[in-house]
């Protein structure tokens, strides 16, 4: 998501022993940030091609609740540190909320509804049972030992404990949190409940309920949009090419997969720069490079370029899977792409969508292609309820008819109303909310 304005940074002043940990900023009127707005810009956009009137309309354009918390941990030299949460129901008339947890620096009120939002119509598109939720602590990971984050985390759960829950709010990993980190809810949880709570969290390790196929989730969907697209929209060539942002859990995958089905991978980025192949890149070679050195720069066989360039390189897919508002509008009219696969939540502005419809570049938005993680965590979900757990091969069966089916209902509506894939998908996703609210009625 877009970086808060620069402020003021909160110090909590010296550590004993002489070092310093300095606090993250405090944001002021964060609600009102650019990453929310930019996702109420969006939903206003859909919601006049679908004519709502103010009534329903209104319930729709700001979260059910959010929680923001104070998490006071002591450290590891024994300062007592301060770091701000939030958790964020954004809209559950479908079913109890679900949604990530990120730690970051950055982390604001606005981040974490936007993304709340994103999750309500990610969930709504899939037809899950779930709505849409986000949480997140103001934090820096890389300045903390696994110890301190442990003990923020606990914390974070402790606080957060009256929303979340197997029918009321599902958490799950997100930025800089993962398996290790839903353990960590999962047991605050269960200690708690003075018994084991399995579903409280998705995303956790196997061996205490985490579902197969979970890490991979998101790559695999964004793989499968990606074979989707070159069928949907005639992209006729034997070996389509690809240029992938991101080389974490999803570009990883994306690009590995993508190239073992015969796609021609050119580009590939990781934080650090990107590396690119006309000809076509080596992608066990590539990644057997980065487990060497730590990135792709100085890999031998293909040319060094910017993330910036990357994203402009020639070819018939690109796959931006790293942060958000890579593709704006100073970079969408530069593209020479012929697809985007969203494998990013929020990868592209509302104002680069214009640019990117006017020349005719698809885009398969984020709330399908990168619908997946949440897929599976529903299946998580279940196969801890029922205490029944699936083979991989069932995990993916069920995740591919889930995405097919979706994938099958944009296009035609996209098709059949001349609209861009992305309002195609929201208009689905919110169209189902709309009518569940209708059908609950408003209490009182």
């Amino acid at each position: 998501m877009t970086k808060p304005p620069n402020e003021e940074k909160e110090s909590s002043g010296k550590r004993p022993g002489g070092s310093s940990y300095e606090q993250p900023r405090c944001l002021e009127n964060e609600w009102e940030g650019a990453d929310f707005l930019m996702m109420q810009q969006r939903l206003d956009r859909v919601t006049d091609w679908m004519r709502l009137d103010a009534n329903e309309l209104a319930p729709l354009r700001h979260p059910k609740r959010s929680l923001m918390v104070v998490v006071h941990a002591r450290l590891d030299d024994g300062h007592v540190g301060s770091f701000t949460g939030y958790r964020v129901h954004y809209d559950i008339a479908l079913g109890p909320g679900k949604g990530g947890i990120r730690f970051h620096p950055e982390v604001s009120l606005s981040e974490v509804a936007a993304i709340a939002m994103l999750m309500t119509w990610k969930c709504s598109l899939m037809n899950l049972p779930f709505g849409g939720a986000h949480g997140g602590i103001r934090l820096d990971p890389a300045k903390l030992s696994e110890r301190e984050i442990e003990r923020i985390t606990r914390r974070y759960a402790s606080e957060i404990i009256e929303l979340i829950g197997p029918d009321e709010d599902i958490p799950g990993p997100d930025l800089n949190t993962n398996e290790q980190t839903m353990a960590w809810i999962m047991d605050t949880f269960s200690v708690n409940k003075g018994h084991t709570v399995p579903s409280v969290v998705t995303g956790k390790p196997k061996s205490i309920g985490g579902s197969l196929g979970a890490s991979e989730a998101v790559g695999h969907g964004v793989v499968f949009c990606a074979r989707r697209a070159v069928e949907k929209l005639s992209l006729i060539t034997d070996a389509p090419t690809v240029v992938v942002q991101g080389l974490g859990n999803v570009g990883s995958v994306v690009a590995s997969s993508l190239h073992e089905r015969g796609f021609n991978v050119v580009g590939i980025s990781d934080v650090t720069g990107g590396v690119y192949n006309e000809r076509g890149l080596n992608v066990p070679h590539l990644k057997d490079h980065v487990a060497r050195v730590g990135s792709v720069q100085g890999y031998p066989e293909a040319d060094a370029v910017t993330n910036a360039e990357l994203l402009e390189l020639q070819c018939d897919i690109l796959a931006p899977c790293a942060v958000a508002n890579q593709v704006n509008a100073g970079n969408a009219g530069k593209l020479r792409c012929k697809v985007i696969v969203e494998g990013a939540n929020a990868p592209t502005t509302p104002d680069a969508d214009d640019i990117l419809d006017d020349r005719g570049i698809a885009v398969l938005p984020d709330i399908l292609a990168a619908a997946s993680g949440v897929t599976v965590g529903y299946f998580e979900w279940v196969q801890g309820l029922i205490r029944l757990f699936w083979t991989e091969e069932e995990v993916y069966k069920r995740l591919d008819a889930l995405v097919g089916k979706a994938c099958e209902q944009v296009f035609d509506l996209a098709r059949r109303e001349k609209v861009s894939l992305r309002m195609a998908a929201w208009r689905i996703a919110v169209a189902r909310v709309v009518e569940a609210r209708r059908l609950r009625g408003l209490y009182p």
